[in-house]
């Protein structure tokens, strides 16, 4: 993504199957007013889960692990990426979201689907939707996305509130139509982020999300204080900019 940074994965998922394109938002299970993108990207090298970008919607900052023409690896089916709170209380303790899950390779065929699977990963929580609050470079991420031909639309409708990701049925049928979707509506994936985002400011334009009746925020975990989630020890070096579609190229 050019103007990010960027932080070479260990690995990835290989090459794509072909279909239709299309952009999954996940959230991290991590406070951006306190984690950095680059700490956040330097985590999903270490548990070998990269995404193709890593986004501080606080400070705007943007990291790019791997080339967007490649599989990442962050979706997963591992039962304790849904928690997002912290393994226990120690010192250094990491959040159970994907900056703590290891590969599981059941979610492999996702990874390679479509001419284009772009994971997105948003330090954030999916319990507080990341649009309540500041979006600091979701244009610049959104022009990138467009100009790879990855429609603005959301088939599924928009992702269920947090509490209810697990109810909502994870079509296969829309996810071939491409679009955008949460990491909460992709099959054989437990994610239960990025919760009840406001698809239409996110993208900037007022979509129709067919016959999918938008899910109903839930008061408690609306209301949920925000848990602030310790990363000791992990700072990512700090990399100059570099185009990364033409280190894709």
């Amino acid at each position: 993504m050019p103007g990010a940074g960027f932080v070479r994965g260990v690995a990835d998922g290989g090459q794509m199957k072909g279909g239709a394109p299309r952009a999954v938002w996940m959230t991290l299970g991590a406070d951006p007013r306190v984690i950095s993108a680059h700490s956040a990207a330097q985590r999903l090298n270490q548990t070998g889960r990269p995404c193709h970008l890593v986004w501080n919607p606080v400070t705007g900052d943007t990291v790019q692990l791997i080339p967007i023409v490649r599989a990442a690896l962050a979706l997963g089916v591992a039962g304790d990426i849904d928690h997002e709170a912290l393994t226990g209380g120690s010192a250094g303790a990491y959040p159970t979201g994907p900056l703590a899950a290891l590969p599981h390779d059941g979610a492999a065929d996702v990874h390679t689907e479509g001419r284009l699977c772009v994971q997105i990963g948003v330090v954030g929580f999916g319990w507080q939707p990341f649009t309540s609050g500041p979006v600091a470079g979701a244009d610049a991420i959104l022009d990138w996305l467009d100009s790879w031909r990855i429609p603005r639309s959301w088939p599924a409708g928009r992702p269920a509130p947090f509490s209810y990701a697990h109810t909502s049925v994870r079509s296969r049928k829309l996810w071939a139509c491409g679009g955008h979707f949460g990491a909460s509506q992709v099959p054989c994936c437990l994610a239960a982020g990025p919760g009840a985002i406001d698809t239409d400011r996110l993208t900037g334009v007022r979509i129709s999300h067919g016959d999918v009746a938008p899910p109903r925020e839930d008061e408690a975990q609306r209301m949920r204080p925000a848990r602030v989630s310790r990363m000791a020890d992990v700072h990512a070096e700090e990399q100059e900019p570099a185009d990364a579609l033409a280190r894709a190229g």
